[in-house]
């Protein structure tokens, strides 16, 4: 186990295109922390600048006690786990399993237990004489995780793992991963673009876009408090709704204590009521474009005057009373609004 600090990491490719900019975040011993943003934001790269897959342009990463900036993948002591598996098509579960712990030198006893306990935790000791071909994806990320468990690593570092499966497997996947995170109490540094994914699995999330931090946080501080626009947009299914503050002058009565700074406001989906509750709040009227059933919930799209673009409403259940083109209220609690400035697309207070 180790505590892993990222001292100001950048990353810059041939011709100036900047992958991670000036990147700083300390990883306790046996934290379990999710990197997370969209395709390009830079996650992967930062991943594998701590594996030693990529080169650092500037800044300092420590690994426990050590400065690891020039040292190789193998000298880190770090485990990975790649979307793909990575597995040896021609050698056995075992073999896989033991590949990296032979050519270590590794004692002969010491590998076969350190096979056996893996693949007993990881529920895969019936396949250990088989190749990968003839295991499932599920079975597939098993081996590829029990390759990384038997290092025995001060981390683990995960390439969203979970990209190739079905999402029944996934979630399934997913509850194993955090099961076996916690047990062993291993650092770990997961990256993936599925926010589900990020908010279940994290300690603390960190959302990069462009190559930058916008925020660090548990998934309930992200998810309740974000701390820029594009935050509020990113975690959350369906996404925050926006809404400028002189459209809610015309169409509402805005509280009194709302930032003179937020020229933009937020309201979640689940937070838009259709009956007025006791609390302060506002009242806002539109009509009924769409109403999308999606199982125990439905998402209502509303068509609101004099906006482009529809607000989201997730509601319980089909409503009956909520007919495609018909007239809506809808009532936002005051507490549940979040201000931010347009301009820096940061959060107020």
């Amino acid at each position: 186990m180790a505590r892993i600090v990222l001292d100001g990491l950048s990353k810059v490719y041939p011709g100036g295109v900047k992958a991670v900019t000036d990147v700083s975040l300390d990883i306790a011993d046996g934290e379990m922390i999710v990197l997370v943003g969209p395709s390009g934001c830079g996650k992967s790269t930062l991943l594998r600048m701590v594996a030693g897959l990529e080169t650092i342009t500037s800044g300092t990463l420590t690994i426990g006690e050590r400065v690891v900036n020039t040292l190789e993948p193998a000298e880190r002591d770090i485990a990975m786990v790649f979307q793909n598996y990575a597995l040896y098509p021609h050698m056995t579960v075992r073999g896989n399993l033991a590949y990296g712990l032979k050519n270590r030198g590794v004692p002969a006893d010491e590998i076969a237990r350190r096979v056996a306990e893996a693949a007993e935790m990881l529920q895969i000791a019936p396949y250990l004489d088989r190749k990968p071909r003839a295991l499932s994806g599920g079975q597939r990320q098993r081996v590829a995780m029990g390759r990384a468990l038997v290092r025995e690593p001060e981390a683990f570092l995960f390439d969203e793992p979970l990209s190739n499966l079905d999402a029944k497997l996934r979630v399934q996947m997913r509850v194993e991963i955090r099961q076996l995170q916690k047990r062993l109490g291993t650092t770990a540094l997961y990256v993936t673009h599925d926010q589900l994914e990020a908010l279940t699995l994290a300690d603390r999330l960190v959302v990069l876009n462009g190559g930058v931090i916008e925020q660090v946080g548990t998934p309930m501080e992200v998810f309740d408090k974000p701390a820029t626009v594009f935050v509020a947009g990113f975690i959350g299914s369906p996404a925050m709704n926006m809404l400028p503050r002189d459209w809610l002058q015309a169409h509402a009565s805005l509280p009194a204590d709302l930032p003179a700074r937020a020229d933009l406001v937020g309201i979640r989906p689940d937070d838009l009521l259709l009956s007025a509750p006791d609390a302060p709040h506002l009242a806002f009227a539109g009509s009924v474009a769409l109403l999308e059933p999606a199982g125990a919930e439905s998402h209502v799209y509303v068509t609101l005057p004099g906006r482009p673009d529809p607000l989201t409403v997730r509601v319980p259940g089909v409503p009956a009373t909520l007919p495609e083109g018909g007239a809506i209220t809808l009532f936002a609690p005051v507490a549940a609004l979040h201000p931010f400035d347009a301009a820096s697309g940061k959060r107020v207070s």
